[in-house]
């Protein structure tokens, strides 16, 4: 077994050197120095035990704490994440859910406060009602204006959701982050639906960045797998025991894949970006449709913010079809969409979210995920849906 803590072969800037581009650093994150007729990546390693001579000691002891195939991806991970932040380290762990959990969890106890968003992730209300459980006061507010700002007095930690999910609000990293700090309040921000390539929250101010893998970052529907990167080392050391005591760990293979899918990570969410966009300004001229929601549209209320702090606009669109039957109809007569729930895929998905009756949306809400076929094909597909939809009610 290639032991993979040698310096990677690329880091993401020398100094003095002009610093690598998104594409040139997400094909190299992570790669080990070259082995002469050994992989470029090496293979998953399936090991919940080592060979341990003697006094324990060395990076790899037992599966639970560390694996040779995650130290890879984390420092993959890193590298997109965090290029420019000394100190910085990452944790992956088994589901984003496992990762958003084990940064409110490990931070937070009896008599603390921590403040949310009102209108993120379906499962966050979730994780607040465990943390009251546990003694912790919740305050919550809307992504949209930074109105978390008006409840930092006093809070051991704020969590952000920018781009929101499902609602596509944009709050200001920065101005919420250096508000925070000078009350001693830790800052998280879920960049799951911006991805590393369209955000950077540690450079923007942020304590931790946490995401789901499963969506944008891997974009092939295909692992679950969470991510924390944290800005300190001492940050880190708590996120990595709460991973040690609940047991939280990606399997070997997940861990493999998500670090083998990173590769295309520049090419697949420049085509899904683009034809978010395209999607978004097709729908502005249908009638039917309202609330429609896009960073990337000029009339879009988050566009100001979005452009000063996003790299890209995000591969998500959401909007209001007349009803329930009328989304339906929408979703049955798409082609190149699957009606699923995830998003960030190449293969574009939509939903109507209403279904799931934890979002606090319209019956005809539909949250689109643009993949990466080709823009005409997915415009087409979508226009021609939304006619058959329309006729069909008439």
């Amino acid at each position: 077994m290639t032991d993979p803590t040698p310096s990677p072969r690329t880091p993401p800037g020398r100094t003095g050197e002009r610093p690598y581009g998104d594409g040139t650093r997400a094909v190299r994150a992570g790669l080990p120095e070259p082995v002469k007729n050994e992989p470029t990546l090496p293979g998953p390693v399936f090991a919940a035990h080592y060979h341990l001579p003697g006094e324990v000691e060395g990076p790899y002891t037992y599966g639970r704490d560390t694996n040779p195939t995650w130290t890879l991806l984390e420092r993959a991970i890193g590298e997109l994440e965090a290029p420019g932040t000394d100190g910085a380290e990452t944790i992956v762990f088994a589901s984003g859910m496992a990762a958003v959990s084990a940064v409110l969890l490990s931070h937070a106890a009896a008599g603390d406060t921590v403040v949310l968003p009102d209108d993120g992730y379906q499962a966050l209300p979730l994780v607040r009602a465990q943390l009251e459980a546990y003694g912790v006061e919740v305050r919550t507010g809307p992504t949209a204006g930074d109105a978390q700002l008006a409840l930092l007095d006093g809070a051991r930690l704020l969590w952000l959701e920018t781009p929101s999910n499902p609602g596509l609000d944009v709050c200001d990293i920065r101005r919420l982050a250096d508000a925070a700090h000078r009350g001693g309040t830790l800052v998280a921000v879920d960049n799951t639906l911006a991805t590393p390539l369209g955000q950077r929250p540690l450079e923007l101010g942020a304590d931790f960045a946490v995401a789901s893998g499963t969506k944008g970052l891997t974009g092939h529907g295909d692992l679950l797998l969470g991510y924390v990167v944290c800005r300190t080392p001492e940050l880190a050391a708590r996120i990595r025991l709460w991973r040690k005591v609940v047991g939280a760990i990606p399997g070997p293979m997940e861990a493999w894949l998500a670090h083998r899918s990173l590769a295309t990570l520049q090419l697949r969410t420049r085509q899904q970006c683009a034809n978010a966009l395209a999607v978004a300004e097709a729908l502005a001229g249908r009638t039917e449709v309202t609330g429609l929601r896009h960073p990337g549209l000029p009339t879009d209320p988050s566009h100001p913010v979005a452009t000063r702090q996003m790299g890209t606009y995000g591969s998500i669109v959401s909007f209001t079809l007349p009803d329930r039957t009328h989304a339906g109809r929408f979703l049955d007569a798409l082609r190149l969409v699957e009606d699923a729930t995830s998003f960030g895929g190449v293969r574009s998905t939509a939903e109507r979210r209403g279904r799931w009756g934890g979002d606090a949306v319209p019956e005809g809400f539909i949250r689109f995920s643009a993949g990466a076929e080709d823009t005409d094909d997915l415009v087409a597909d979508v226009l021609r849906a939304l006619d058959l939809a329309a006729d069909a009610s008439l």
